[in-house]
C-alpha cells in the first residue's frame, strides 16, 4: 500500500497534565517545546478532516469529560501549554486507565470504525506512555509515525533511545513533523 493510499489518525497522548510529580517541572519544559509541532500537525489534520484523538490519563477522576481534567490538572506548568492545545469539538477524546492508550479503552475500535490504518504518535511521556502505545498499535498492525520534534521525556536520553528503539524494532517513521507528508 502507497503512503498517499494510507488513512491516518493523530494521537495526542497525555498532553493535559498537571506535572505534579517528581520531574514534573523538567518534563512540563520539555513539553512546552513539543506543543507547537503538534499544534501545527492538528491543525493539518483538522484543515484535511482526519481523526485528531486526544487520549488521557483519567486522574482517578474517570470522566470522559477533557474541561473537568483541564481544570483539576490546571496549575502554572500546565497553563501555558493549555492555551495553545486542548481538544475541540471535532476532536475525539478518550480516557486511560494506565499507560497504552490501547489498554482498557475503545480506541482500537473507534479506529477500526474509522477505516484508520496509519497512526501518528503525539504526547509525553514518550519513554513511556508513548511507547507502550506505539508497542500496542505495532501489535495491532498499524503503520506508526512518531515524528521526533512531538514527543518528550523527561530524560533526554531516554528519549532518544526510545526513538531509536520505536525506528528499529517497530518500524516507525521517527522523522521531524517538518518533513512528513500528510
Amino acid at each position: 500500500m502507497s503512503e498517499k493510499a494510507r488513512k491516518p489518525a493523530l494521537l495526542i497522548i497525555d498532553m493535559i497534565n498537571s506535572f505534579d510529580f517528581d520531574h514534573g517541572p523538567t518534563l512540563a519544559e520539555k513539553t512546552f517545546v513539543i506543543t507547537d509541532p503538534i499544534l501545527k500537525l492538528k491543525q493539518t489534520f483538522n484543515k484535511r478532516e482526519l481523526p485528531v484523538i486526544f487520549i488521557n490519563d483519567h486522574y482517578n477522576l474517570w470522566k470522559a469529560d477533557f474541561e473537568k481534567i483541564i481544570e483539576h490538572c490546571r496549575n502554572e506548568l500546565s497553563s501555558p501549554i493549555f492555551k495553545k492545545l486542548i481538544p475541540h469539538d471535532d476532536d475525539y477524546f478518550l480516557i486511560k486507565p494506565k499507560h497504552s492508550a490501547f489498554y482498557g479503552t475503545a480506541l482500537n475500535t473507534l479506529l477500526r470504525q474509522l477505516r484508520v490504518d496509519t497512526l501518528i504518535l503525539t504526547g509525553i511521556a514518550g519513554n513511556i506512555c508513548v511507547l507502550f502505545t506505539a508497542n500496542d498499535a505495532y501489535m495491532r498492525e498499524y503503520h506508526l509515525v512518531i515524528p521526533e520534534d512531538c514527543i518528550a521525556s523527561n530524560n533526554d536520553q531516554d528519549n532518544d533511545y526510545t526513538l531509536k528503539m520505536m525506528r528499529n524494532v517497530l518500524g516507525a517513521n521517527t522523522n521531524k513533523s517538518t518533513e512528513q507528508n500528510f
